[in-house]
């Protein structure tokens, strides 16, 4: 990391951490595809800490859209730039800061990195994304993908001269690993402090909390990797999420004696992703493949088209699956759809609690 970097303090005050300030506002530039008018519509959203209440201008005609209106599914950690939030059924893209007292309050310290599971800790990929979250990280990218050797050279390229070069190279192609574009102040000297020292046994003596520590062997089977730099954080994302649209690497499903399971926006928001993962593991299910996906309500609709008509809660099922980022996972085991279902319980945690009560 450049010294002007490595050098600023990862202990400053949080925005999200300090006092609410009564007249404190936030300001967005926002986009909604409009599906009837097949356009897409530019709003000013404003979020007040306060009350957690929000507003919204159409840019355009330049009149009220929303008037303020206290919403309590939005949080002051959700407003970033790229991200999708959903407003009262309508998901947004926040594109822009809508004022500079914005871009100094919540733009000056987020980054994002590349935080990667590597084929020795994918097994543990519940428990590292479960301290991930716990860290205040935001996942907002994340895929299970396996590696030539020319994209494993590629990554490796500051490496090429090291004696243990070879070594490496076989290790990181010898398995499946996971990939995550992971978002918070000072993304980057944070996920390198989680992480701890590259050789996991230096790790459980400095640091013995840590990624590494916890999950990896040593040197080269050291659990996971984090960026150094900007830099470094920019050529590694654009190799494993390429921004011209392409694949990256091998996604690793097999799409046979296999299921569906799908973790619902409200489950990542909440921080439950790592929890589910390590339930599904535990009950001795193979995952062979997971991503995750944002989905428009025309894709939603055409995912649920069986449900149509037939269950009353057709419409909130289609809102919720859009309204934020949803993680899809291909599970493996033996007569997978009709065990994993029974895993998985009643669609109504509700119904089954009182089903339980009433035994």
């Amino acid at each position: 990391m450049k010294a002007g970097q490595q050098g600023r303090s990862c202990g400053l005050i949080s925005p999200y951490l300090a006092p609410k300030n009564q007249s404190e506002r936030f300001a967005f530039i926002a986009e909604w595809y409009d599906p009837n008018a097949s356009l897409l519509r530019r709003y000013e959203l404003l979020y007040y800490p306060v009350d957690g209440s929000v507003e919204m201008h159409d840019v355009k005609n330049r009149r009220t859209f929303l008037k303020r209106t206290k919403y309590e599914d939005l949080r002051v950690e959700d407003l970033f730039i790229g991200n999708k939030v959903n407003v009262f059924s309508r998901q947004l893209v926040l594109i822009d800061y809508g004022d500079q007292y914005t871009a100094r309050q919540l733009g000056s310290r987020k980054e994002k990195t590349l935080a990667l599971i590597k084929p020795d800790a994918v097994s543990k990929a519940g428990e590292i994304i479960e301290m991930i979250n716990k860290s205040g990280f935001t996942i907002t990218k994340l895929r299970m993908m396996t590696l030539s050797r020319k994209e494993a050279a590629d990554f490796h390229v500051d490496h090429h001269s090291r004696p243990f070069y070879n070594e490496l190279i076989q290790f990181i192609t010898s398995g499946p690993v996971i990939a995550m574009e992971i978002l918070r102040d000072d993304a980057i000297c944070e996920w390198k402090r989680l992480l701890g020292p590259a050789n996991s046994g230096i790790a459980r003596s400095e640091a013995p909390g840590s990624v590494r520590a916890l999950f990896g062997t040593d040197g080269i089977r050291n659990a996971a990797h984090g960026s150094d730099t900007f830099e470094s954080a920019a050529r590694e994302m654009e190799l494993f999420f390429p921004s011209s649209g392409g694949c990256g690497p091998a996604n690793t499903a097999k799409f046979t004696n296999c299921t569906c399971c799908i973790i619902k926006p409200h489950a990542i928001s909440e921080g439950m992703l790592g929890k589910i993962l390590i339930a599904i593991r535990d009950a001795c299910f193979e995952i062979s493949a997971i991503q995750m996906f944002n989905m428009d309500r025309a894709n939603v609709e055409e995912f649920y088209e069986v449900y149509k008509g037939v269950v009353s809660e057709y419409n909130d099922m289609v809102t919720e699956l859009y309204s934020g980022p949803c993680v899809a996972i291909e599970i493996q085991q033996s007569n997978p759809t009709k065990t994993f279902r029974e895993f998985c319980g009643p669609s109504d945690p509700v119904q089954y609690f009182f089903k339980i009560l009433d035994n």
